[in-house]
């Protein structure tokens, strides 16, 4: 787990700097919102040959869903999909309590905290959902 002021740097980086923000014209996606807090996030994937050749975002809401989706971005853009749904899968259970901060996730790890913020545990995973739906819908 990292040191709390350096989650909390990523965290707010990510959420004033985000990274695959942008749609990608043509490619599957999935809107979804968290009415609880008015977190709203549209997810793009372009797969090729296996692989998520792009990942992307466009949203609004709290610094937690948006660093989510900005974080979620790089560390699933180029990874095949079974990869990119076994580090989901890590992720979810970070956030959710039932795993460890696995460095596997890289800077991920900054969310890590949220399992201990039940209502903050949908704002990080609304971007994953949106993600795992239009992967569904490819």
């Amino acid at each position: 787990m990292l040191p709390e002021a350096l989650a909390r740097q990523i965290i707010t980086d990510h959420e004033r700097h985000p990274r695959g923000k942008g749609a990608i014209e043509g490619a599957p996606h999935v809107a979804l919102d968290n009415p609880g807090c008015g977190d709203h996030v549209t997810v793009w994937v372009r797969v090729e040959a296996g692989r998520l050749a792009e990942v992307c975002f466009t949203g609004r809401g709290c610094a937690i869903s948006q660093a989510s989706a900005s974080l979620m971005t790089g560390a699933l853009r180029g990874k095949g999909l079974e990869e990119a749904r076994a580090l989901a899968t890590r992720y979810r259970a970070m956030v959710m309590g039932e795993g460890p901060a696995d460095p596997v996730l890289g800077d991920l790890v900054a969310l890590a905290g949220v399992s201990r913020l039940h209502a903050r545990r949908k704002c990080a995973l609304l971007a994953w959902n949106a993600l795992e739906a239009a992967l569904a819908e490819d």
